[in-house]
């Protein structure tokens, strides 16, 4: 079930990375791919530098989301001409 969740909610934030994040989404599915990796790099990051936003749903779309703009950014930096 937590898998399932952690997908679910990197699907969301994927979504709204590519929505605050303008002119490096990779489309729909793309974003949404990019946030549920995202969300794993999210968590571990924040964890890593000792960052809790808190608990609870929008604390862990947050997480996500902030995870998924890095990588957003960085595969930005990468597809770019």
């Amino acid at each position: 079930m937590d898998l399932l969740y952690t997908l679910i909610i990197g699907a969301v934030s994927g979504w709204l990375a590519g929505v605050l994040f303008k002119g490096y989404g990779f489309g729909l599915i793309g974003n949404i791919i990019i946030g549920i990796v995202g969300s794993f790099i999210g968590f571990w990051l924040f964890g890593k530098l000792g960052i809790s936003l808190g608990t609870g749903v929008l604390s862990t779309i947050l997480t996500s989301a902030a995870g998924a703009i890095v990588l957003l950014f960085v595969a930005g930096l990468f597809s770019r001409k």
